[in-house]
């Protein structure tokens, strides 16, 4: 039975990994917020230094759609700047032999071609409307990779997933990412006979989604493979759609069959975010949940849970 640190246990990402068939394998060091400050650089080395995990998966961090980026950059620069650093640097600090960081799709150049291959991470200027996230996110990845080349031989890698929605997903308008936005704005929608229903921009930005449950899937694969695994790795589908699409395939099994109009005046973001999936095809992972399946499941989950 490793002991694996979780950060983030109580997010989307984290409560996929425990609520998954593989976890009761593993023996979980699960700190809430209120246990562990993870921007606290003394609390968390202490914390590390006391409880011994054979293992770290960093999932932790201030998380949120293009508004959310929007109106606080400082707090999503430095917040997630210092949680990663102090979960990565005390683990190293500690002895903890392996580490996997997670890290996002907003690490690559807002201008790169796309498939985004995992060498093109600095290579351009990051897309203005989460700049601040993908900085801190770049950052805990340069330090996993200066770890990784220290002479104690410690592994310290980083997963990029594509976005990410599912259960435990956060539906708050506010906070939320694209497709459980989406979900909770079509629903009520419908449950309001309202006849139209806003999308910013001009809804042909593409993007690539991925059923979270697919990603703690990865997670579990990699612990029993983590050697193998490249040193920066893509996890992903392999393709990507429209917003207008996402918008369409969700009002079908929401069952919302008002019409659409446009906000041009709303950022959209980077215009496509897919991610080169061959070194992943390569490690001999894929993602087993199609998108209709995961938006389903995700709607059940939402009218369950969330309403």
């Amino acid at each position: 039975m490793k002991k694996i640190l979780l950060t983030g246990a109580k997010g989307m990402v984290g409560q996929n990994i425990l609520n998954h068939d593989s976890a009761k394998l593993f023996n979980w060091l699960t700190p809430s917020r209120n246990e562990l400050d993870l921007t606290s650089q003394n609390i968390v080395e202490l914390y590390i230094h006391q409880n011994h995990p054979d293992f770290v998966i960093h999932a932790a961090g201030m998380v949120g759609g293009i508004q959310a980026n929007i109106n606080s950059p400082i707090d999503f620069l430095v917040n997630n700047m210092r949680i990663g650093m102090n979960v990565i640097h005390s683990s190293m600090l500690a002895g903890v032999p392996k580490l996997l960081n997670l890290g996002s799709s907003c690490m690559y150049p807002r201008n790169a071609p796309n498939p985004l291959q995992e060498k093109m991470v600095l290579s351009g200027e990051f897309e203005p409307t989460n700049e601040g996230y993908a900085l801190a996110k770049v950052a805990s990845a340069k330090l996993c990779q200066y770890i990784s080349q220290h002479p104690a031989n410690y592994l310290y890698k980083t997963a990029i997933p594509s976005n990410l929605y599912g259960h435990y997903d956060d539906f708050g308008l506010d906070r939320s990412h694209m497709i459980p936005a989406v979900i909770d704005k079509l629903h009520r929608a419908k449950a309001n006979n309202t006849n139209n229903v806003e999308i910013w921009g001009d809804g042909m930005s593409r993007r690539e989604f991925m059923f979270a449950h697919d990603l703690a899937d990865f997670i579990f694969y990699t612990l029993k493979n983590f050697d193998l695994m490249p040193e920066i790795l893509n996890i992903g589908v392999g393709t990507d759609l429209t917003i207008n699409e996402y918008y369409r395939i969700i009002a079908k099994e929401v069952g919302y069959e008002g019409s659409f109009s446009y906000d041009l005046a709303k950022p959209s973001g980077m215009n496509q975010k897919l991610l080169d999936i061959s070194n992943l095809d390569e490690f001999g992972w894929c993602a087993s949940t199609s998108l209709a399946q995961g938006i389903k499941k995700t709607y059940q989950h939402y009218l369950e849970f969330c309403l």
